[in-house]
């Protein structure tokens, strides 16, 4: 969903050739990041495409066996690598390796802006759509605004805020959320929220607070995509660092999730009847558990479930972001030129991930009708021929559409729309 750092080129060229082009150069100086697009970036977020993809469009993950746990894999993760990724994109438009300053600064955060309103006002499009997609621009564009002021800092700083918001701001969402629960001052803004009136949605409350991917819990993803971003991935040891870093978030998140709801009396039993029955069991780390129905225990905080909006999913999900974010930057790497047509087309989808992320929801609410019966209404197993076909047809498209043209339809129009921000002085 970026455009690539660069803002000129002669004319239209190969993926292929596109790819090498965009390969990592050699640093400037130690420790110093390179510049150029990581074609490791857009295979990581291609991948992240096609996880939401099989969220969205299905087959329920009570198919179980091995179909059954990737897909299981995929919720909530997926839209986790997204975010981290986003914050590695708002990176590249405000300079990577340095952060631009003076009045390409400017410049560069006028880009951002625009974006992130441009961002929000076609998430809200797609929300009027009415699919059963719980549309993620308008919060990506939000996020945006909300973790802008931090792009000057160091890698090191962008990490500790990472951190420290993973361990307090879930804590800080719940305890705004038991307010909306006892109060009605959620109400009386949205009546008075002019985004609310606009938008047919709850507004501001729902972006920061109430929402599937509230600002509050959804910003450390973003920041800690930027640290990432600060790093020279091209130093020797520094994607193993990064996977090592992933493996140890992942099992202290999903891990500590698992002894937690154990060892913590009742527990289980809190999460389980808060969510009516749901598998308590599987809280550490699977959305079979549910959501609260009604009151929300503080035992809930002690799960990982996709979108629970606690410590302990937040520091899962980025592991997990981190370790297929150093695999895809390894493989983009390392893998023989002549073999590099096995990733390009869903490198592809990650050049073109804004329109193929809009494709798919305007092809659901257009085959609305043949959706509902192969995922509802059908036997477990008869979307997946569905997902399938959506993952081809989006590598197809992208790889033949990345071919001709340096950015997706809908990444070029974006770009269009940035431009002002050349006459910010």
């Amino acid at each position: 969903m970026t455009q690539n750092a660069s803002s000129a080129m002669p004319r239209p060229v190969p993926y292929e050739r596109a790819a090498a082009d965009r390969s990592p150069s050699p640093s400037p100086s130690a420790g110093t990041p390179s510049t150029g697009r990581l074609i490791g970036i857009d295979l990581a977020r291609g991948l992240a495409v096609f996880g939401m993809f099989s969220v969205h469009v299905g087959p329920d993950v009570s198919v179980g066996g091995p179909v059954g746990f990737l897909l299981e894999a995929a919720r909530g993760r997926s839209s986790a690598l997204f975010a981290v990724l986003a914050g590695f994109s708002l990176i590249i438009v405000t300079g990577r390796p340095h952060p631009r300053t003076g009045r390409s600064g400017r410049q560069a955060v006028t880009r951002i802006v625009i974006r992130a309103v441009v961002l929000m006002a076609l998430g809200y499009a797609l929300t009027a759509l009415d699919t059963p997609v719980d549309v993620i621009l308008s919060f990506y564009g939000t996020l945006f605004l909300a973790v802008l002021p931090l792009y000057r800092l160091r890698a090191g700083t962008l990490a500790l805020i990472a951190a420290a918001g993973a361990l307090v701001l879930p804590q800080v969402l719940y305890g705004v959320r038991q307010s909306i629960e006892a109060g009605n001052w959620a109400d009386a803004v949205t009546a008075w929220d002019p985004l609310a009136a606009s938008s047919g949605t709850d507004g501001i409350v729902e972006l920061l607070f109430t929402g599937e991917y509230p600002v509050l819990t959804w910003m450390p993803f973003l920041v800690a995509g930027m640290a990432v971003a600060r790093l020279d991935l091209t130093r020797p040891g520094i994607r193993s660092r990064l996977a090592l870093t992933g493996g140890v978030l992942a099992l202290v998140g999903y891990g500590g999730s698992w002894l937690a709801l154990r060892l913590v009396p009742s527990a289980l039993t809190a999460v389980e009847a808060a969510t009516g029955g749901g598998s308590a069991a599987s809280a550490w780390w699977s959305d079979a558990v549910g959501r609260p129905e009604g009151h929300t225990p503080p035992a809930w905080l002690l799960v990982a479930a996709p979108h629970s909006q606690t410590t302990f999913s937040i520091l899962g999900n980025t592991g997990i972001a981190l370790v297929v974010l150093a695999a895809c930057l390894t493989v983009a790497d390392r893998m023989p030129r002549r073999l590099t047509r096995l990733t390009a087309p869903v490198a592809a989808v990650g050049m073109t991930a804004l329109t193929v992320y809009v494709l798919h929801i305007v092809a659901l609410w257009f085959f609305a009708d043949v959706w509902y019966v192969a995922a509802v209404e059908g036997d477990t197993m008869s979307a997946l021929p569905v997902l399938l076909g959506f993952i081809a047809a989006a590598m197809l498209l992208a790889t033949v559409w990345t071919r001709l043209f340096r950015r997706g339809p809908l990444e070029h129009l974006l770009h269009l729309a940035t431009r002002p921000a050349r006459h910010i002085q």
